[in-house]
């Protein structure tokens, strides 16, 4: 499967935090759960991908091409949205449209117009009258304007409400439908890429926990409810982190391994990212 998304060993120092050997691989045609707490290192790991800071080592390639060296080339073809409109309050979705066409070679002003009606954006209304809802969607529309084969998001459905937040994920899956396009998102709200995400990634405190598939991810963990004499009686080989209480052992595990009559439920993404995080030593 073609790669449209590669980290290898990408490194970035700053006083009090450091990324280090950060290895990511997003297959085209899926969409990647960027996950981990704040200060994990997820908005230097995409500042890292867009070239808006320099890495000290490591290499990205996006599209098989060097990041470096086909910076603007790749930029053509990159859709990004932030946690914030980076749009000025006194501009319309009408301004936006005069701007980004004298920016991106392939705007296409009939798939913005599309957009602003599927969302509902009024053309002549300046932002600063926008919703929080509404200046995420035309972040969302201007990045799927100009045939983006690759949308990059930081947070970009934090704060909004689970409506909006579904209606946005729909328009993710769309994108992805032809296995030409890919996603990258950075997200706190784990239930959202459960839904749909294809890949998982979690950072803490720089390194890379993991990056797997999300289903491969849920089939094999689960939460292993016991008592504490039942907990030191499993192979801890099993057991990924776990939390001890006057009730007895909540534990994520690996579950098609374990042997015997014990109480497993089915584990959440955030389960395993808070396990793998704040789960105490087996």
């Amino acid at each position: 499967m073609e790669n449209v998304l590669e980290l290898k060993n990408v490194s970035k120092s700053y006083d009090g935090f450091a990324l280090r050997d950060v290895n990511i691989t997003l297959p085209k045609g899926c969409i990647m759960g960027f996950i981990g707490e704040n200060g994990a290192g997820k908005s230097t790991t995409i500042k890292l991908i867009l070239n808006l800071i320099h890495r000290d080592s490591g290499e990205i390639n996006v599209f098989g091409m060097d990041g470096l060296t086909n910076n603007i080339q790749i930029k053509e073809d990159i859709g990004v949205v932030f946690d914030e409109s980076n749009f000025p309050d006194t501009m319309s979705a009408a301004d936006v449209n005069v701007v980004m066409r004298n920016i991106y070679k392939k705007w296409d002003q009939a798939v913005f117009s599309s957009y602003l009606t599927r969302f509902s954006l009024p053309l002549k209304k300046s932002v600063k009258e926008y919703s929080r809802g509404m200046k995420m969607k035309l972040s969302i529309a201007v990045a799927l304007s100009h045939h983006a084969r690759l949308l990059i998001l930081d947070e970009a459905t934090s704060g909004l409400d689970p409506i909006v937040r579904d209606e946005i994920l729909d328009v993710f899956l769309e994108f992805i439908q032809d296995e030409e396009h890919s996603v990258f998102i950075s997200s706190h709200i784990t239930s959202d890429l459960e839904k749909a995400a294809d890949y998982i990634t979690l950072i803490h405190k720089g390194q890379i926990l993991f990056s797997e598939a999300k289903d491969e991810l849920l089939n094999e963990y689960g939460i292993l409810k016991c008592s504490a004499a039942e907990y030191e009686a499993i192979d801890k080989e099993l057991i990924i982190g776990c939390r001890k209480n006057a009730f007895g052992v909540e534990a994520l595990i690996k579950k098609k391994s374990l042997r015997g009559n014990y109480t497993v439920d089915s584990a959440s993404i955030e389960d395993i990212m808070l396990f793998r995080i704040r789960g105490e030593a087996k």
